[in-house]
């Protein structure tokens, strides 16, 4: 019987989830979710397709909310208050708690005026020159970038576009960025830079990955949440939490049979 809570001792925490449950429709996805997720460190999600991994990632920042079907039940802490609670804005909860999709999506506008879009809709009255300046650089780009702020975001490199997303996410100021499988469409080379940079943002902000890769995971983040699915009788799937400890354990010494089984390699 898996157990369905973190071992780990937290003296301060940023995001908690406690009895998450998510619904398409009447159908239940995902089931009895507890996670603490500590400030200034890399979470990972891992687990086979439709587990819920990135079900739970979008509820984060009430991602959810855009799909009419999505119903939550249960409560997310964002330092301590409700987030699904009715009088918090989640426009202003997503400035708050940003996200990096799995495929890179650039606006159609230049490099500076992706970074600044956001920042000017939610009334920055700051140097923006600085602003975008100060987002390419703790993004890694602006050395590739920096004599060519007026072309396209969309005549970058996959691989810059996504750092350009980073980077755009940076400049509302977050607290917490989401990655959903952030390197998926991307060559070696560039997943290895994106994530050398999760390690350099891992200073400043808190970071949440939803990813495929086991190699990824155990590289990247300091915990690990492993999720899987099981039939229903509907002959749907209904995700669950199987183990959330330390990446170190979660990979060689976890406390879950099912854990070993995926993390070894031997489903999934």
């Amino acid at each position: 019987m898996a157990f369905n809570s973190s071992s780990v001792t937290m003296t301060e925490v940023v995001l908690s989830l406690r009895k998450l449950n998510v619904f398409y429709g009447s159908s239940l996805a995902v089931r009895d979710v507890n996670i603490d997720i500590p400030p200034n460190q890399v979470v990972a999600f891992i687990g086979p397709s439709g587990c819920g991994k990135s079900t739970v990632l979008r509820c984060l920042n009430r991602m959810n909310d855009l799909i009419p079907s999505a119903r939550v039940e249960g409560q997310i802490f964002y330092h301590g208050k409700d987030i699904y609670d009715k009088v918090v804005d989640p426009v202003d909860l997503r400035r708050r708690i940003g996200m990096v999709f799995q495929k890179p999506n650039p606006f159609p506008k230049s490099i500076y005026d992706n970074i600044a879009f956001g920042a000017r809709i939610n009334g920055y009255k700051g140097d923006m020159d600085e602003l975008v300046e100060t987002s390419l650089r703790k993004a890694a780009l602006w050395d590739e970038v920096k004599d060519q702020l007026k072309k396209s975001g969309l005549a970058l490199s996959g691989g810059q576009q996504q750092r350009l997303c980073i980077a755009r996410a940076i400049a509302l100021q977050p607290d917490v960025i989401l990655m959903d499988e952030p390197c998926s469409a991307l060559d070696p080379i560039s997943t290895l830079k994106v994530e050398d940079l999760i390690h350099e943002l891992e200073a400043q902000y808190t970071i949440v990955i939803v990813t495929h890769n086991m190699q990824q995971a155990s590289r990247v983040s300091d915990y690990t949440a492993f999720f899987n699915a099981e039939p229903t009788e509907k002959g749907g799937k209904v995700g669950y939490l199987v183990e959330y400890d330390k990446t170190d354990k979660i990979f060689n010494s976890p406390q879950e049979q099912a854990t070993q089984e995926y993390v070894s390699g031997r489903f999934g």
